[in-house]
């Protein structure tokens, strides 16, 4: 089965509005309202592809009760912690006019010290039957800035390989702990590494404990820096929708992709991250556009090795 971890789990609400205008009053079209977090949307996908899911990190409060109720009919197992703090909420706002999204995220419960000890130990006990792990999302109050760095330390120890997708701090101290892939996009790795070239950039957060980096580039597809080389992979122009969850459709697809060659691997995350903006809510994708996208994704090796 494949882990995600998701440590500041979401209650994901997604508006949709004729058109965005600041300062003035806006009647929503569309609601849809969804189990979320990086790591849950992760998990929705897996499922949708065949795999076997399990969801761990923390939920609570009326919002995490929610969530739960949401999360019980989904082909994912539920393994979060309670928390005595309220599960946070994030609203995405789609404009049907530009197919712009805005992202509204609120920050999360404050986790104290007997729940963090809570869910190390659950995470051991599902440690013990992953063949992946995927360590995914912003940290909630309370938890420990080198808090992925441990976990990625444990499931290193146990010989479980390990993707961290996270930012900022987070980010730098998890690198340090060595995983075998991390996912930033440009900005996030701007922000690691101090250059907004990907390349360079890719293959300066590589020298510093990452064994293979897949940086997202948005629109322009993914760049992959790996110990076999260095491939890009752009999709077809002009897709327009709601990026939201995008990403974490793109984690699901290099978790569960490790049998296959580098080209194959980011040619899939790529395609099933486009066919997701083409959904209407994070962790869905269109099935029939993934599969049309798929044969339409250029992958290009640079020439020097990564």
């Amino acid at each position: 089965m494949f882990l995600t971890v998701t440590l500041n789990t979401a209650l994901d609400l997604t508006y949709r509005v004729p058109a965005l205008v600041p300062h003035a009053s806006h009647r929503v079209t569309e609601v849809a309202e969804r189990p979320g977090g990086k790591g849950l949307n992760v998990a929705r996908v897996l499922a949708a592809l065949g795999h076997e899911s399990v969801v761990t990190g923390f939920a609570g409060g009326p919002t995490g009760e929610v969530l739960r109720s949401l999360l019980a009919p989904l082909p994912v197992r539920d393994a979060l912690v309670p928390t005595a703090g309220a599960t946070r909420r994030t609203l995405a706002v789609v404009d049907a006019t530009t197919g712009d999204t805005t992202q509204l995220n609120e920050p999360g419960p404050v986790i104290g010290p007997a729940e963090w000890t809570a869910f190390t130990d659950r995470y051991a006990e599902l440690l013990g039957s992953a063949e992946a792990v995927a360590l995914c999302g912003s940290l909630p109050p309370g938890v420990h800035v080198g808090a992925y760095a441990d976990l990625v330390r444990q499931a290193r120890a146990a010989g479980v390989p390990v993707l961290l997708d996270t930012s900022g701090e987070p980010l730098r101290r998890g690198i340090a702990a060595r995983p075998d892939l991390v996912k930033p996009n440009t900005d996030e790795l701007a922000r690691l590494t101090g250059s907004r070239e990907p390349l360079r950039a890719a293959r300066d957060a590589r020298r510093r404990g990452a064994r293979t980096v897949v940086a997202s580039l948005g629109p322009d597809g993914m760049l992959a820096a790996t110990p076999d080389g260095v491939w890009r992979a752009t999709p077809p122009s002009g897709l327009r929708g709601n990026p939201t969850g995008a990403g974490d459709s793109a984690v699901a697809a290099l978790l569960s992709g490790a049998h296959l060659d580098w080209p194959a691997r980011l040619a899939r995350a790529v395609a099933l991250s486009a066919a997701t903006v083409l959904a209407p809510a994070a962790g869905e994708f269109d099935a029939a556009a993934y599969e049309d996208i798929l044969g339409q994704v250029t992958v290009e090796e640079h020439a020097s090795a990564a």
